[in-house]
């Protein structure tokens, strides 16, 4: 028994070799088809979601802020209800961390991965998932995330080498380059007289500071971690 909990850290906490350079292309190339076609972006939406709501949850737990609820809709809409102070740093880092979740988890897992822990981002992203699932309150939301999370575990306990590799590689493209394409849809709805009570426009009663500039910023940030997150993918 302690040998078998033994390897699987070992398995967990060693590294893997680095995919062909093929392969990480392709992950790429696949990534975007799932972005870049709107009925196919409809769903996997989804997963970009799952990182925005899940961003907003974490740094209102980080900034002391009390985690009340997380909701995932069919819409890829997602509501995350924290208390504490309506103002003030913590409120204002938990508005700000949706829309940049995504981006900075695939420059999370870009670094992960530039290491050789390909493993180790599959149970990393097991554990988030759980963690999240706890305070999800509705059944989407529960069945997203539940879903998600067993793609992640089947495929890290049963996959080979190269298909975690690939799975990874995929997820982590996905994240940077997902990233962007919501604060590009926010902003054009934003233009269109919606999205009225949007991350951006919370930011800007809380600090005064326009709503565009924090989409810029959004924007701006997004675009870093892909360039910084696809260099260290392709190095």
């Amino acid at each position: 028994m302690n040998q078998s909990i033994s390897g699987v850290w070992q398995r967990v906490l060693g590294t893997q070799p680095d995919p062909p350079r093929w392969l990480v292309l392709s992950c790429a190339a696949v990534a975007l088809l799932a972005i870049l076609p709107h009925p196919v972006w409809r769903v996997s939406r989804n997963v970009v979601t799952i990182a925005h709501e899940g961003g907003h949850g974490l740094i209102a737990l980080v900034t002391g802020r009390r985690l009340d609820s997380i909701r995932l809709h069919s819409d890829t809409s997602g509501l995350t209800v924290s208390s504490g102070r309506p103002s003030g740093l913590g409120m204002i880092l938990t508005a700000a961390a949706g829309y940049l979740a995504p981006s900075l988890l695939g420059l999370g897992g870009a670094t992960l991965l530039a290491t050789g822990r390909i493993t180790a981002l599959l149970w990393i992203s097991i554990v988030l998932l759980a963690a999240m699932l706890v305070m999800i309150r509705n059944a989407f939301g529960l069945l997203s995330v539940v879903l998600t999370g067993g793609a992640f575990f089947a495929i890290s306990w049963y996959g080979s080498a190269q298909f975690q590799a690939a799975f990874a590689y995929l997820g982590i493209w996905f994240l940077l380059l997902a990233g962007v394409r919501p604060v590009i849809e926010l902003q054009r709805k934003r233009r269109l007289g919606g999205a009225r009570d949007s991350d951006a426009d919370q930011l800007a009663r809380l600090t005064g500071v326009s709503a565009l500039l924090w989409v810029a910023l959004f924007l701006v940030v997004s675009l870093a971690c892909l360039l910084v997150g696809g260099s260290q993918l392709l190095a």
